[in-house]
């Protein structure tokens, strides 16, 4: 029979290390919720890109996700993190400079873009491979769903933030110009993750590591291996899809069809970003209150019906408010969700493979929305944009489906953790 064990109190103020990397990732995700409305402006509305462009920027930005993370969480499982955090934060302040810069000399282009969309997607998945599985090392196990649960807070508190702030920023300066608070948000999440001073232990020793590919393919069987691990990221991953062919136009339908300015786009997404921190601040009572697999089932099951104001929305201030009212829901039981899930994978996973866990699960998630993306530019060919949209929201029907189906939604407690092996440390500046 599987122990469990329920959700201890974590300390009332985090480690100062916790704190630099949960600092790190809200300066980047503040920055980057600036560029999430600065570069859908600048490609429809100053660069006049077509439907198709648009699905070729939102396909090229995701490319990424299907080539570089399994290469990256096998990385993050040999190689110390921290320094391969800092190098994805500086490069992603690098590329995304040339922006401004280019619209200052007036050469500008969709082609720009999508280089930097490549750039940054590549960048960002060793990023987060690193930092998802350093968190463990950060905190002890009864403390990982508070912790990402503030972590997802604090995000969720610096997405809102960034989405008004550039919507702001669009409308004074220009939403090239805008991009600048990226560039800044990147270097001072750089700058945080150099302060941080936790050793990490050694967790493949140098004389025991094989080559890259096999590592890749020990992880991949590994995940297979694991029911829980496996139905949750194969949930993900269908969501995803449904989601990938909405957001392909989502801002161009808003900003295009709806003719939402610039600043209420920006203001919807800040306000879905409320419900995201809400969701984040109350997980750990609402998985205390209904258990891990209701809370991780009903963040599923509330984006179907989530996408309905958009398909039935029209111009005005009316609909603006319904569509970010629903964005919020959407938000909350998502973060809740998210928060729930990814600790289950984090107590469940072996520490060795964390990184290549999470790689995995990026691989299958974010791998499959280039497809959707390059589906979405076909269908809007033959059935337009808001038919479109519709197929995505059916299409995230199926995880519930999946969840249902499986032995996640009957998990009411946080299982006990595998054993860990003893492991030397890291010398204290070798992170």
């Amino acid at each position: 029979m599987t122990d469990f064990v329920q959700t201890a109190k974590a300390p009332k103020r985090a480690s100062p290390d916790l704190r630099r990397l949960v600092g790190s990732e809200c300066a980047s995700l503040s920055g980057s919720a600036v560029s999430t409305v600065a570069l859908p402006t600048l490609a429809v509305l100053e660069l006049h890109a077509s439907t198709t462009q648009i699905a070729a920027l939102a396909f090229l930005g995701q490319l990424p996700n299907a080539v570089v993370a399994l290469p990256a969480g096998a990385l993050s499982d040999r190689y110390p993190r921290r320094p391969q955090m800092i190098a994805a934060d500086l490069t992603a302040a690098g590329v995304l400079a040339t922006i401004p810069a280019a619209a200052f000399a007036g050469m500008l282009s969709i082609g720009q873009l999508y280089v930097i969309a490549v750039v940054l997607g590549a960048v960002k998945i060793v990023h987060d491979a690193a930092a998802i599985s350093y968190l463990p090392v950060l905190v002890e196990t009864h403390q990982l769903q508070r912790a990402n649960s503030r972590l997802g807070a604090a995000s969720s508190v610096a997405d809102s933030a960034g989405s008004n702030a550039g919507a702001a920023l669009v409308g004074a300066i220009g939403a090239a110009r805008s991009v600048l608070a990226d560039v800044l948000s990147y270097l001072v999440s750089a700058l945080l993750v150099w302060r941080i001073r936790t050793p990490e232990p050694v967790v493949v020793p140098p004389e025991s590591r094989h080559g890259l590919a096999r590592d890749i393919g020990e992880g991949l069987r590994y995940v297979v291996g694991q029911p829980t691990i496996r139905t949750v990221i194969a949930a993900l991953s269908t969501l995803s899809f449904g989601l990938a062919i909405m957001n392909t136009y989502w801002a161009y339908y808003l900003l295009a069809e709806l003719r939402v300015s610039p600043t209420a786009f920006g203001v919807i997404m800040g306000l879905g970003g409320i419900g995201s921190l809400a969701g984040a601040l109350l997980a750990p009572r609402i998985v205390s209150r209904i258990g891990v697999g209701p809370t991780i089932t009903i963040g599923f099951a509330v984006s179907p019906p989530a996408q309905v104001p958009l398909l039935l929305a029209g111009p005005g201030l009316r609909w603006q408010i319904a569509l970010a009212s629903a964005l919020a829901v959407q938000l909350f039981w998502a973060t809740a969700s998210g928060t729930s899930q990814r600790t289950l994978r984090q107590i469940l996973c072996e520490p060795r493979f964390q990184g290549r866990m999470q790689a995995a699960s990026t691989t299958v998630t974010a791998g499959v929305r280039p497809l959707a993306a390059a589906a979405a530019g076909a269908l809007v060919l033959y059935v337009g944009v808001h038919s479109t949209l519709a197929f995505g929201a059916v299409l995230q029907v199926v995880p519930v489906v999946l969840l249902l189906a499986s032995p996640v939604r009957a998990v009411r407690d946080m299982p006990a953790p595998p054993a860990r092996p003893a492991v030397p440390p890291a010398r204290e500046g070798s992170s």
